[in-house]
């Protein structure tokens, strides 16, 4: 494929798409529980997602807080599946620590794996964050048509993931996803 042709390919399916949140947050969780939108659980990650999303023309159907649980995250993630949502984000819980199980909930539900989304994540956080970028799990995958990207914490790592990555190829995802 030549770059117009490709060029002409991953643009031909822009949306708008329907974007559910889920922030996993065992601290937020116990001091707000369940809430319907980032800036009522103080989510910075989750406000940053929310400007952006709004910025490129898609819109959020839904804003979810689950705990560091894997029940916890199975029960909403199961959820946004259901819902009216094309891509789901989650962020929280893709490090190392005991406590971060985003990763073991949720990449077993897969369908199919996108592991070049966690390769090139991880590929452009090193400007940021240098070697530390492998201590990050980063990973994306379809479940039941939609697509779902588990993003670390950070708002810089929400912010490069959702600018860099997620937006700018959801057309293109979205194309593939639903043929």
């Amino acid at each position: 494929m030549n770059n117009s042709s490709a060029k002409e390919h991953k643009e031909c399916n822009k949306g708008p798409y329907s974007f559910a949140i889920i922030t996993i947050s065992s601290s937020r969780y116990e001091k707000y529980g369940s809430v319907s939108s980032p800036s009522d659980a103080e989510d910075r990650s989750g406000q940053i997602m929310e400007r952006l999303i709004l910025q490129a023309g898609h819109d959020i159907s839904r804003y979810f807080l689950a705990d560091d649980d894997p029940g916890s995250i199975i029960h909403v993630l199961c959820e946004a599946v259901s819902s009216d949502t094309d891509i789901i984000i989650t962020s929280g819980g893709t490090g190392l620590t005991s406590r971060d199980v985003t990763i073991e909930s949720v990449v077993p539900m897969f369908t199919k794996h996108m592991q070049g989304f966690g390769e090139l994540f991880r590929y452009k956080s090193i400007e940021q964050i240098g070697s530390s970028v492998i201590l990050t799990r980063a990973s994306a995958g379809i479940i039941s048509g939609k697509a779902v990207f588990c993003l670390p914490g950070s708002p810089a790592a929400v912010e490069l993931a959702l600018g860099d990555i997620i937006l700018p190829e959801a057309g293109h995802i979205m194309k593939h996803i639903t043929e």
